[in-house]
């Protein structure tokens, strides 16, 4: 991300205070990308003097800490991308939100995903109705459902409704502009630099083991078995090589076997950690990989290992490529490939000092992802629509 000539957002001489509104689709009460994005955005808010109200379904809101959250719905299960989302389809929403709506009379109302479940549709063909200005950010490089399924035209008729677009990276401009077209802006997700650069690393794995990790769910789209049997190829050359898989789920069958199959050691799997113990486990790495075979709209997890200085082996999908430049910051490689994700990760043990120079440039180019930055940018965005708006079109 390129920030030269970037005016960060002057929260001190800067317009009025505003009230915003972001809407998620999905569950609030399970962590995921979006709820993330859409927490970290609201504190950065927050601590600029801006009021913020999030709006989500929720299955469970007592375990929301936000005070202002309000509860929307409740979430069902939907396969979605290679993975299973958490939204409403709740077709008697629609009175509450009219009244929560005139009730809060927010100045921008910023819908995640704007097209995922009942919730952010009934959002914004209201706010469109108040004449409220709205915002739309496309997180995902697949898209919803609902572009495939025979009601792109319904679906069309609130696109016509947004007043401002936003996309996560250039994959995800890509692909829903070529559903919709129109003009967008590109604003990458952040993260929080600090978190991960001074994170201290876990005693009892800096015992003499070289650490490889992963970290994601374990959904077959991640391509965990494609890492685990290059693993196993490397533990001939590198019997002091441990592999540490981080993240939610379990491996699925080709996993299972070829751990069987190979015998594998040293191999510990870790499950869903916290925010602060995933932070120590990328110190305790010697080397970040993530093989995941598509999908991906954007690399947190890259950026994240970045930030901790730490060299990257990725596979090279389009979201992966706009975050990491091969021989840069990280290696990628082809998808699906043990070989390839072996001999690249071969290539870093027995070269620590491009190790250490893929790190440093990472290190560096995580810096560009500051929540602050990030922020920055969306606020730009909202002032630009303010001044600039025209009248939502509903056909």
């Amino acid at each position: 991300m390129d920030t030269r000539g970037y005016r960060p957002y002057d929260h001190g001489r800067g317009p009025r205070r505003m009230k915003i509104a972001f809407v998620s689709p999905y569950d609030h009460a399970v962590p995921g990308g979006v709820s993330v994005h859409i927490n970290k955005l609201s504190g950065q808010f927050r601590e600029w003097g801006h009021s913020v109200r999030v709006i989500a379904p929720c299955s469970a809101p007592q375990t929301i800490e936000d005070e202002d959250f309000i509860p929307m719905g409740r979430p069902v299960s939907v396969p979605s991308g290679g993975s299973i989302a958490r939204v409403s389809f709740s077709v008697w929403l629609q009175p509450r939100i009219k009244d929560m709506l005139q009730r809060e009379k927010f100045d921008v109302v910023h819908l995640h995903e704007p097209f995922s479940g009942f919730l952010p549709l009934n959002v914004l063909s209201q706010t469109a109705a108040m004449g409220t200005p709205n915002v739309g950010t496309f997180h995902s490089f697949q898209g919803t459902w609902l572009y495939h399924v025979g009601v792109k035209r319904v679906v069309m008729r609130h696109f016509r409704m947004l007043q401002g677009r936003i996309a996560v990276s250039p994959p995800a401009h890509r692909y829903i502009s070529g559903h919709f077209p129109a003009a967008y802006r590109i604003i990458p997700n952040g993260i929080d630099v600090d978190e991960f650069a001074t994170a201290e690393p876990f005693p009892h794995l800096r015992d003499g083991m070289i650490n490889l990790l992963f970290v994601g769910r374990l959904e077959k789209r991640k391509g965990l078995k494609y890492l685990l049997s290059a693993f196993s190829r490397l533990k001939w050359d590198w019997p002091n090589l441990r592999l540490l898989v981080v993240g939610a789920g379990n491996p699925d069958e080709d996993s299972y076997r070829i751990m069987g199959e190979r015998n594998l050691k040293d191999v510990e799997f870790l499950g869903r950690v916290s925010d602060e113990d995933k932070a120590r486990y990328f110190k305790s790495a010697d080397i970040f990989c993530s093989p995941a075979t598509g999908r991906e709209s954007f690399g947190i997890v890259l950026l994240e290992a970045m930030a901790a200085g730490k060299p990257v082996v990725a596979t090279n999908i389009d979201g992966y490529a706009s975050v990491v430049t091969h021989e840069e910051e990280g290696l990628l490689v082809e998808p699906k490939s043990d070989d390839a994700l072996a001999d690249a990760i071969s290539s870093l043990l027995e070269a620590p000092q491009l190790r250490d120079s893929l790190a440093e440039r990472g290190r560096m180019k995580a810096n560009d992802y500051r929540w602050e930055i990030v922020a920055g940018k969306v606020m730009d965005y909202y002032e630009a629509l303010l001044e600039s708006r025209q009248p939502a079109m509903v056909r």
